[in-house]
């Protein structure tokens, strides 16, 4: 009897053995439940509301350097080179100035050739009014001495009297004539000038523009910086993808491009694209933090500069935030990706659950409560909502939420499930 208990009793112990042994195998070789919900708890404590983006830093208020406005193609024959630092009044691009300067050598010609013709005018005017200056005393002259011819005819006859008379008359009206004739060549005399000095100053006048084409030709920074060189879009002959490529020596530019920029060092800004859902947020003249991406371990202090205009798909939509840099450091450099934290407010025992726990329709805010029957929406008060937290009301502490909709992952189980019942069926 002993002998047979203890057989029973170690059968026993196998067979036990045996079942717990499938029940693991079991439950390790049984497929996960794919319609689990994720759930997290509500929580409470403080919530501090920011808004992080990532943005490019650029130079505020850059100089911008364009080609020069006279028309037709500018050949580049000098450009500084790509990141290449200068200073204000530094050359930093050089245009051919060849049909310039010979346009240049022929006004200098021209004017050299008026003012001569302005001497040869002023010379013939002055002859030309001494000579009626000499007549006219000429002719003064023979006036007085018909006077003195006329004083005879007392003692004369009739016929010399009445012929001195005559004489008298047509001595005066010389006269008269020699005087108008003065008068009228002085006037023409002095238009004639006038015109030889408008050709002077027209003359004048070209080789001044000329000289201010020469010049402009020459581009020089007004501001310290740093240079950076624009794309050529004169380009004609890019294939489908192809990026365009920068301006170097050699190319030729339109007038008013631009060909290089240089940013202003002093003033740093950061170009960020923001989600619209954080617009209410934002304010202009927050404070932001800054962290460089190539400057590790750094951090830069500004504030919110301006907010633009809201665009983009009705799936996606952003506007731009300027943020201007308070703090500045040589190792900054135009175009570098930075990291922008806004500090927006902070809450103190408040009620919170992640962003993508709580839902919204139809005006309403809502969550997914877990209960013993399984989830149910529940209606709160949305206080402040950032892009990872949610501050809420109308719910407890420590209750656990969906967060994702429980309604859509049951229609998609029920979905799979029925598509395993028909592949079985099939089979």
């Amino acid at each position: 009897m002993k002998k047979r208990l203890l057989i029973s009793v170690v059968v026993i112990a196998v067979l036990g053995t045996l079942a717990w042994g499938a029940m693991r195998v079991i439950q390790m070789t049984a497929p996960e439940d794919k319609n689990q919900i994720p759930t997290t708890k509500v929580r409470k404590g403080k919530v501090t509301i920011s808004v992080s983006a990532r943005g490019e830093l650029q130079g505020g208020n850059s100089e911008v350097l364009t080609g020069p406005m006279i028309g037709g193609d500018l050949p580049i024959t000098y450009l500084r080179e790509p990141g290449e630092l200068v200073k204000p009044g530094d050359v930093v691009v050089e245009f051919d100035t060849t049909a310039q300067e010979y346009n240049l050598r022929e006004a200098e010609a021209d004017l050299a050739e008026a003012e001569q013709q302005v001497i040869k005018a002023e010379a013939d005017a002055q002859a030309t009014i001494e000579e009626a200056r000499y007549q006219t005393l000429t002719t003064a002259s023979d006036v007085k001495i018909a006077e003195l011819e006329v004083r005879k005819n007392p003692i004369l006859a009739a016929v010399p009297a009445r012929q001195n008379e005559i004489a008298l008359e047509a001595a005066k009206n010389r006269q008269v004539q020699a005087e108008k004739d003065f008068n009228n060549k002085k006037t023409t005399a002095g238009a004639g000038i006038a015109i030889q000095k408008a050709a002077v100053d027209k003359s004048r006048v070209l080789a001044q523009n000329a000289k201010r084409q020469i010049d402009s030709m020459t581009l020089k920074a007004k501001t310290g910086g740093y240079v950076n060189v624009q794309q050529n879009s004169n380009q004609n002959n890019l294939y489908y993808g192809q990026v365009l490529p920068d301006f170097q020596v050699g190319d030729a530019a339109r007038s008013g491009q631009a060909v290089a920029q240089i940013p202003d060092m002093s003033n740093w800004e950061v170009s960020a694209s923001i989600p619209e859902l954080d617009r209410g947020h934002l304010d202009v003249g927050q404070k932001v933090i800054i962290h460089a991406a190539a400057i590790p371990g750094r951090e830069f202090r500004g504030h919110v500069k301006s907010l633009g205009g809201t665009s983009g798909s009705a799936w996606d939509r952003r506007f731009e935030c300027r943020i201007a840099l308070d703090e500045t450091g040589p190792e900054l450099r135009p175009g570098m990706t930075s990291n922008i934290l806004i500090t927006v407010e902070s809450l103190d025992d408040v009620l919170w659950v992640p962003s993508q726990a709580l839902f919204e329709s139809g005006g309403r805010a809502f969550v997914y409560v877990r209960t013993p029957q399984g989830f149910v929406s529940r209606d709160v008060k949305l206080v402040r909502r950032s892009e990872s937290q949610a501050v809420i009301t109308g719910i407890g502490e420590g209750e656990q939420v969906a967060l994702s909709n429980p309604d859509q992952q049951t229609k998609a189980g029920k979905t799979a499930d029925t598509g395993g019942v028909m592949k079985a069926l099939t089979k």
